[in-house]
């Protein structure tokens, strides 16, 4: 049997050891606490930075997204998904984009407004059977712009930073989807976060576009149709969606004089 000293030794040694391997455990977070970060943002559907609402906001950070489990994450790796096109006014309305309508397609829509099936035609937005949105008549210029890039990545996959290292992406995630639409009518120069969408523009409601931001979520209505990368159907379920949600929690802002 050990005799007392020879004890107190081994526990001593002991204690080294565990110290040792708690630094190196540590030391692992450290390095890899980035990674960890971006996958539990993934996992919770949050924006990049749940910290970057400026000043001027009111709405927390930590204000749940009552319909996060319905934007349907993706990890990149496992994405096979061409990408868009630059979300400028010449590209998005000179050639089809993966997922947009055929002309048969907008055709069989625009008799729907004529008959006005599925909305109102001249007043809001309509969401066709395939998930596209069409702009009413005699919405401003802008609007229709904005209709036309959400249509370009309104079926495609939700990836955790996806639209935010570039506007060309195979996925987009909340903030880089609304950034995306907004870019196709010249109102963003590049992808921002869901928190600093919460200080820009004007503040409110808008009479065309109102986007609602805290810093874990984006959405926007555009002529009464919400553009959501939550509350979808399914994987590639359209962003464009006509059901309304609760705004509580949210910032409402709008691009200046829409």
């Amino acid at each position: 049997m050990p005799s007392f000293a020879v004890r107190i030794g081994l526990g001593r040694l002991a204690l080294v050891a565990a110290a040792a391997v708690a630094g190196l455990v540590a030391l692992g977070l450290m390095a890899g606490g980035d990674s960890v970060r971006k996958r539990d943002r993934a996992h919770h559907v949050v924006s990049l930075d749940a910290s970057s609402a400026g000043s001027g906001a009111t709405a927390s950070a930590g204000v749940t997204d009552t319909e996060a489990a319905q934007s349907f994450v993706e990890d990149r790796a496992d994405v096979q998904h061409a990408n868009a096109r630059t979300p400028d006014a010449a590209s998005v309305r000179s050639a089809p984009s993966p997922g947009i309508p055929s002309d048969a397609e907008v055709r069989r829509q625009l008799k729907q407004l004529e008959r006005g099936v599925d909305g109102v035609a001249g007043g809001r937005a309509v969401v066709g059977r395939d998930g596209m949105a069409l702009a009413p008549r005699g919405a401003p210029d802008a609007v229709a712009r904005v209709i036309a890039g959400g249509n370009e990545i309104a079926k495609f996959p939700y990836i955790w930073g996806g639209g935010h290292g570039s506007f060309v992406d195979n996925g987009y995630d909340c903030s880089g989807s609304v950034s995306y639409a907004l870019a196709a009518a010249g109102l963003l120069k590049s992808p921002l976060t869901s928190g600093s969408f919460a200080s820009w523009g004007e503040p409110g409601p808008g009479k065309w576009i109102t986007i609602a931001a805290n810093g874990g979520h984006v959405y926007m209505y555009v002529a009464g149709l919400r553009f959501d990368t939550s509350g979808r159907s399914g994987p590639r379920g359209s962003r464009w969606q006509s059901a309304p949600r609760s705004n509580a929690g949210f910032v409402l802002r709008h691009p200046p004089g829409l």
